[in-house]
C-alpha cells in the first residue's frame, strides 16, 4: 500500500482511497457536507479542502482526489497533505461564507437544530457578519411524499439526496432541474417518492431542507432518552435507536452496523411509532355474554386456570406471534410441556420448516454481508423489496459493484430496483431447472458463489415442503452448497420466527401445527402469544396475549396485556442466524406488563410454578438449555450435511399454482403497523387510493 504523510504522520492506505478517507484515517478531521462513505462522489460542495505539497498552488478537494493521482517527493518521498494550514482554513471558510450566501439562517425553527452538519461546521468554519447584501434566493417547498418534509430555501445541492434514490434505493424519484442558482432538487412533477427506504434522505440531508413530516416540532434532540435497540419489522433485524421522552417513544433512526444493514432503515421501521401509541391494550379483559369488559389480573388468571383444569392436556394448545422474543417463547414452551400438551407451534403461516431438519434448513446461510460475495442469484417465492427492503438493497448494491449480476426469479412478476430475469411462475420451472432443463441452471452451475433465495411465499404452500427439498437438490446439483459456502438461503418475514424454531417451538409427537390448532374443535384452549396474523375458527376458548386491540383481541375470550418490542428487554435471532439484543427503551402503558412476567404470573395460578423470578434468570436458563443464545451478534452457521435429507422430500407432489409472496402490503404486516396512521396513509398511497401528486 502507498505511504502517504498527513500532518506530518506517515501512513499507509490502499491506493483507491480518496485523500479525505486517507486524512481520516491520520486522525485529521475533514469537514464535508457532499461526500459519504456509501454514495458515489461528486465533489459539489468544495469543504473538503485540503492542501497538497508538490501540488497545484490551490486547494485541493480532497473527496474527488485519490491517493494513487498524488506524486511522491523529487527523491521518492511519501506525498505530503496538509489539513490545518492557514490556506487551508481561509479557503474552508470562503467556501462556508458562500454555502450561507443564501441560506434562510432559520436555525431557531428549524427541526434540524442540534443536529445539523452546517450548523456545526459553520461553528468552525463560519463568521458572525455577511459581506453579500442582495436578496437571499428564495425556493419554493415540494411535496414529495407524506414521510419527508421539505424546506428547499435551506438546500446546498449536495445531492446526497439524489445519488442515494438513485444508487441505493434504486428508484429514480429525485433529480435536478435549472442550473447555477436555478437548480432545484425536486420529484420533477411533485410526485411523491415510491421507494420504501425514501426516508433515509432524512438522515443524509446536512442542512435540513429534508426532515421527518411526522416528527416535524414534536422534540428536540437533547429531550430525549436515546436506547439502541433492533428492528421487529421484519427479519433482518436492522439495529436502531429508539429515542424517547418519558414512556412515549418519538422517533426511530438507524445505527450503523456494516454486517446487517449498514445505516439504512425501512420506512416501516422508521415511522411505526405512532402505532404503539393507538389501539393498546393497556389492562386485562374478560368476555362476558359476548362483550369484553375489564377484569383485574387475578380475576383473568382465575377464569384461564378454570379453563385449563377442565380441558384434557391433549386439547390445549399455544401459538406464538412473529414479534415475540426469544425469552417469552421460552417461558411459553416451559409453561406448555408442564401442561403436558404437545400443542405448540411459532409458524404461523403454515411454513414447512423444522428444526428436525437441522439450521441450515431454515436459516439465510450465506449471510447478509455475504451477498456481496455472490455472483448469481436465484429467487423463489420471494420478492426482498417488499419482505426485506434493507436486504434488497444488499442485492442491489452487489448487482451494482459486479457490473451485470445475472439475476433472475420463480414467482409472481415483480418490480424489483435491478434488472431481473423471470424464469417462470410456478413449480414447473423449478422443476426445469433442477433437470437442467433451464438455461439460467447453467448460469448457477459456472458460478462460483451462486445464491438461492427461497421466500415464504413458497414454503408457507400445502406443497412447501416438497419445494423446500426441489430447491435443496437444486442446491446440491448447480454447487450452490460447496467448501466454505452455502448459498441456499431462506429468507423470513417475522423476526421471532428463526428464534423460535431455535428453540424448538413445534408440535411434539401426535401434536397439532398452527393452522390445525385454528381449525374448529380441534382444541378447547389455545394461547395466542401475540398471534395476529391467523384466523383461529368458533369454539376453543383463547387467550390472547398481545399490544393491540387486533385480530387476535377480537378472537380472545380473555386479553391480557403485554409490551411491544421497545418496551421490553429481549433476545432475537435475524433470518441469517444471528442473535440480537433489544434493549427496552419505555415502559408498556397502563397495567400491561412484559410478555415473560406475565407467563410467570400466570404459572403459579395453574399450579406449574416457572423456575425463574426475574429476566435474568430466565436469560440464564434460556442459554444453558440453547447455548447459541449466549452469543450475541454471532451467527451459529448450520451444517450443510442436513441438506440431503431436505432434498429427499422433493418426491412430494407439487401445486401448479404460481409462486407469490406472502407479503401484499407492505406497510401493514403486523398489527403495530395496521395501529399507526403514518402507515395507513403510505398504503393507501401505494394502492392508488390517495393521490401521488400535491394538489
Amino acid at each position: 500500500m502507498p505511504k502517504l504523510i498527513v500532518d506530518g504522520k506517515e501512513i499507509e492506505v490502499p491506493a483507491e482511497h480518496t485523500l479525505l478517507q486517507a486524512c481520516e484515517a491520520a486522525g485529521a478531521e475533514i469537514p464535508r457536507f457532499c461526500f459519504h462513505e456509501r454514495l458515489s462522489i461528486a465533489g459539489n460542495c468544495r469543504m473538503c479542502l485540503v492542501e497538497v505539497k508538490g501540488g497545484p498552488p490551490k486547494p485541493v478537494a480532497s473527496c474527488a482526489m485519490g491517493v494513487r493521482d498524488l506524486r511522491p517527493g523529487p527523491n521518492g518521498e511519501p506525498p505530503e497533505v496538509f489539513t490545518r494550514t492557514p490556506m487551508v482554513k481561509k479557503a474552508r471558510e470562503g467556501v462556508m461564507e458562500f454555502l450561507l450566501i443564501n441560506h434562510p439562517l432559520d436555525c431557531p425553527i428549524c427541526d434540524q437544530g442540534g443536529e445539523c452538519d452546517l450548523q456545526d461546521q459553520a461553528m468552525a468554519y463560519g463568521v458572525d457578519t455577511s459581506r453579500f447584501h442582495e436578496n437571499k434566493r428564495a425556493v419554493e417547498d415540494k411535496y414529495i411524499g407524506p414521510l419527508v418534509k421539505t424546506s428547499m430555501n435551506r438546500c446546498i445541492h449536495c445531492t446526497r439526496c439524489v445519488r442515494f434514490t438513485s444508487e441505493v434505493a434504486g428508484v429514480g424519484d429525485l433529480g435536478a432541474i435549472g442550473r447555477g442558482e436555478d437548480m432545484e432538487i425536486t420529484t420533477y412533477l411533485e410526485h411523491a417518492m415510491a421507494s420504501e427506504l425514501q426516508a433515509n434522505v432524512i438522515d443524509l440531508c446536512p442542512v435540513g431542507a429534508l426532515t421527518s413530516k411526522p416528527y416535524a416540532f414534536k422534540a428536540r434532540p437533547w429531550e430525549l432518552t436515546k436506547t439502541e435497540s433492533v428492528d421487529v419489522m421484519d427479519a433482518v433485524g436492522s439495529a436502531i435507536r429508539i429515542d424517547a421522552r418519558g414512556r412515549e417513544v418519538m422517533r426511530i433512526l438507524p445505527v450503523i452496523n456494516d454486517d446487517v444493514n449498514e445505516e439504512w432503515i425501512s420506512d416501516k421501521t422508521r415511522f411505526v411509532w405512532d402505532g404503539l401509541k393507538t389501539q393498546r391494550l393497556d389492562r386485562p379483559y374478560v368476555r362476558e355474554g359476548g362483550q369484553l369488559r375489564p377484569a383485574s389480573w387475578g380475576e383473568a388468571f382465575q377464569r384461564i386456570a378454570a379453563k385449563v383444569k377442565e380441558a384434557a392436556p391433549d386439547r390445549v394448545g399455544a401459538i406464538a406471534g412473529d414479534l415475540a422474543a426469544a425469552e417469552e417463547m421460552f417461558a411459553l414452551k416451559l409453561l406448555i410441556d408442564a401442561l403436558g400438551s404437545p400443542n405448540l407451534d411459532c409458524r404461523q403461516d403454515g411454513t414447512v420448516l423444522h428444526p428436525e431438519l437441522g439450521r441450515a434448513s431454515y436459516l439465510f446461510n450465506a449471510t447478509i454481508v455475504g451477498i456481496e460475495e455472490a455472483d448469481a442469484i436465484l429467487m423463489v417465492g420471494s420478492n426482498p423489496r417488499r419482505e426485506a427492503p434493507v436486504l434488497n438493497a444488499r442485492i442491489r448494491k452487489r448487482w451494482r459493484m459486479a457490473g451485470g449480476l445475472p439475476i433472475a426469479y420463480v414467482g409472481e412478476q415483480m418490480d424489483l430496483t435491478y434488472r431481473a430475469e423471470r424464469l417462470g411462475a410456478g413449480t414447473q420451472t423449478l422443476g426445469d431447472l433442477v433437470n437442467g432443463a433451464h438455461g439460467f441452471a447453467d448460469v448457477l452451475r459456472k458460478a462460483e458463489r451462486p445464491l438461492i433465495i427461497v421466500g415464504q411465499g413458497a414454503l408457507s404452500r400445502p406443497d412447501g415442503a416438497a419445494i423446500l427439498g426441489l430447491v435443496a437438490k437444486l442446491a446440491q446439483a448447480t454447487g450452490a452448497v460447496n467448501d466454505g459456502w452455502n448459498g441456499l438461503s431462506i429468507l423470513h418475514t417475522a423476526a421471532a420466527r428463526v428464534g423460535g424454531l431455535d428453540l424448538g417451538l413445534v408440535p411434539g409427537e401426535g401434536g397439532l401445527d398452527a393452522r390445525a390448532m385454528a381449525e374448529a374443535g380441534a382444541l378447547d384452549m389455545l394461547f395466542l402469544l401475540g398471534a395476529d396474523e391467523i384466523d383461529v375458527a368458533p369454539g376453543a376458548f383463547v387467550v390472547y396475549q398481545g399490544t393491540h386491540g387486533d385480530r387476535g383481541a377480537h378472537r380472545a375470550d380473555v386479553i391480557l396485556p403485554g409490551a411491544a418490542y421497545p418496551e421490553k428487554s429481549g433476545l432475537f435471532v435475524n433470518t441469517e442466524g444471528r442473535v440480537q439484543r433489544a434493549d427496552r427503551a419505555t415502559f408498556p402503558p397502563g397495567d400491561a406488563r412484559e410478555d415473560w412476567a406475565i407467563l410467570r404470573a400466570l404459572s403459579e395460578h395453574l399450579g406449574h410454578r416457572l423456575p425463574f423470578d426475574d429476566l435474568g434468570a430466565l436469560r440464564r436458563q434460556l442459554v444453558e438449555a440453547k447455548p447459541l443464545f449466549g452469543a450475541i451478534d454471532e451467527i451459529a452457521p448450520g451444517e450443510p450435511l442436513d441438506l440431503p435429507a431436505v432434498a429427499a422430500r422433493a418426491g412430494d407432489t407439487l401445486d401448479v399454482a404460481q409462486l407469490a409472496s406472502p407479503v401484499d402490503d407492505f406497510y401493514l404486516t403486523n398489527p403495530i403497523a395496521r395501529a399507526s396512521a403514518i402507515m395507513a396513509e403510505c398504503s393507501a398511497l401505494a394502492r392508488g387510493n390517495l393521490p401521488l401528486a400535491a394538489e
